[in-house]
């Protein structure tokens, strides 16, 4: 494997054999095949998804995954400490502009109004892909492990925005959001992170993880903007106390 020595780069090495590498094209449209160390898992305890996180790896159904794509280093896992953030004028302006959206939390459920926005989401962000909602429902989000929820965000009792998280003793994950492409001015992607936050920090949780931060997708770009953030790379996390200057924020 590698011969890095990051203090979670142990952990890596260990979970090797487990891993077993599949090529794909990359789900992000960049150059080179997208190489995945992946595993299935039935269930799998919360307290051990928290070390795997922390040591660079995601969930998505059933399947615990990082990356090893050839030459390229692009997927970086991003996550805040959320008692650490401190929001800036404009993430400050997003929740003023959005006082009127009511969050709730609960059970994942596919429901025919959030299949319905999903699909809406889908052709307008990737009408090339042919994504379909019930199928990522089925084999995306629902998970049998134990600790995965729905936040829904309601405009005058309408759905325009649903995240699927996974939340732990010490961790909360975000794993998914989709949104209503007619309130994309509303900035949803950027509040979704904000009531996180508060999510987390009312739950006593350290560490708030969003996934990947590509610098050559646009749409994911904006995750650099809440700061301080910490990018893991070289088998450790590396706090960032500035955001690069390319790149605006999405929604």
């Amino acid at each position: 494997m590698s011969d890095l020595t990051g203090p979670y780069q142990h952990i890596i090495d260990q979970l090797e054999n487990f891993f077993p590498e599949t090529t794909a094209t990359c789900p992000y449209g960049l150059p080179g095949p997208a190489v995945y160390r992946a595993a299935g898992v039935e269930r799998i305890p919360a307290d051990l998804m928290g070390v795997l996180l922390a040591a660079g790896f995601r969930r998505n159904g059933k399947t615990i995954y990082t990356m090893n794509c050839p030459g390229c280093l692009a997927c970086r896992p991003i996550r805040l400490l959320p008692e650490q953030f401190q929001p800036n004028r404009s993430q400050r302006r997003t929740l003023k502009n959005n006082q009127d959206i009511v969050v709730e939390l609960g059970p994942i459920a596919p429901t025919k109004e959030k299949l319905a926005l999903l699909e809406k989401f889908f052709h307008h962000r990737y009408p090339a892909r042919h994504n379909n909602a019930h199928d990522y429902y089925a084999g995306f989000f629902l998970s049998d492990a134990g600790f995965t929820l729905e936040a829904t965000y309601r405009l005058d009792g309408q759905l325009v925005g649903t995240a699927i998280i996974d939340l732990g003793t010490t961790w909360l994950s975000a794993v998914y959001f989709f949104f209503d492409p007619d309130q994309a001015d509303r900035s949803l992607g950027t509040l979704n992170i904000l009531r996180l936050i508060e999510l987390a920090r009312q739950h006593g949780l350290a560490e708030l993880y969003l996934g990947y931060w590509i610098s050559e997708v646009r749409a994911m770009r904006y995750k650099a903007a809440f700061l301080p953030h910490q990018i893991f790379q070289e088998g450790q996390w590396q706090t960032v106390n500035s955001r690069p200057n390319h790149g605006a924020p999405g929604g």
